[in-house]
């Protein structure tokens, strides 16, 4: 059985494949996780690639999720998501998901900042 995503021919060509670790034993969840989250969801009209961004890390960090952390804050630093930014997440979610989780999240966060190209200009949102 195939998937195939409800977006328009123009939208499927836009899909750029995931990049799963687990795509030689599992094919099929990867092709569907292609189609329905990162083509589907990722690309629905309702929020922007740095909002979808921005969701997906809060809820890594919040989720104790740091499997997929060091892959999405790359994903969100393309997306338009300043470093500043980032870090003042982090620090906010210590409050709200707690100390372990932001303390994790750093860890990762220093690693993916660091290998990450120095930012242009701040992202649209970003403080003054």
């Amino acid at each position: 059985m195939t998937f195939v995503s409800k977006r328009n021919d123009a939208m499927a060509e836009m899909n750029t494949p995931m990049r799963a670790p687990w795509g030689d034993i599992a094919p099929h969840l990867t092709e569907i996780s292609n189609a329905v989250l990162f083509d589907d969801v990722w690309r629905g009209p309702g929020l922007s690639p740095r909002d979808h961004s921005l969701i997906t890390v809060a809820s890594l960090i919040a989720l104790y999720r740091s499997n997929e952390l060091r892959f999405h804050l790359g994903k969100a630093l393309e997306n338009g998501v300043t470093k500043d930014e980032i870090i003042e997440m982090i620090t906010h979610l210590a409050f709200y998901s707690g100390w372990p989780t932001a303390s994790t999240a750093l860890a990762i966060a220093r690693e993916a900042l660091a290998a990450a190209p120095q930012e242009a200009t701040p992202s649209k949102g970003a403080r003054e």
